[in-house]
């Protein structure tokens, strides 16, 4: 039985990291926020180059066109390990975060085939003052669905993973929705000083 529980929490897991956003039932999700909401995709042509090349993953693609948006907070809504977690988490977080900005919102960006560093360039593209990036979280074992939230002030390329905040595991089995946006909007405060 353990033996069985293992290769079905395994094959969740698996299945989760080859998952795909369905992009028009999440822009209908995040239409409510009235916030613009674009596409874009990292370098990374497809889902095996992505996981093969995470490099490809942290750049944008060379088409990628982005409101400016400048002195805001902008949204990256990405895929990352987890499209699932994406889809069934991002809304209802951002739903919350939304309202207790300090900083006017900025675009929402839906970037598929992404790492969280390519938040970084999408910030520094639109001008804004800070980016958060919600992404799909490595699935494990006893959970395939996690988001995380990582947070940048000043984004630009080449910011290091040090230069960011994280809020992870939000999901209904772990972190809250309220609870993640209210950390998210106090990090943001701090951060703006």
């Amino acid at each position: 039985a353990a033996h069985l529980d293992f290769q079905e929490a395994h094959g969740r897991a698996r299945d989760a990291v080859w998952s795909a956003l369905d992009l028009p039932a999440l822009e209908a999700a995040l239409a409510p926020l009235g916030l613009p909401v674009v596409r874009a995709r990292s370098a990374a042509p497809d889902r095996r180059t992505y996981l093969l090349r995470p490099d490809l993953g942290r750049r944008l693609a060379d088409d990628a066109a982005l409101p400016a948006a400048p002195g805001t907070v902008a949204f990256v809504v990405a895929d990352g390990l987890c499209a699932t977690g994406v889809q069934r988490h991002a809304p209802p977080v951002l739903e919350r975060l939304v309202p207790l900005l300090a900083l006017p919102a900025g675009p929402v960006v839906i970037a598929e085939q992404a790492r969280v560093a390519l938040g970084d360039e999408i910030g520094e593209a639109v001008g804004a003052a800070a980016v958060v990036v919600l992404i799909g979280e490595r699935p494990g074992l006893t959970a395939s669905d996690s988001l995380g939230l990582y947070i940048t002030w000043a984004p630009r390329r080449g910011r290091t993973d040090a230069e960011r905040n994280c809020i992870s595991n939000v999901r209904p089995g772990g972190l809250s929705y309220a609870d993640a946006a209210a950390k998210a909007a106090w990090l943001l405060r701090a951060a703006r000083g």
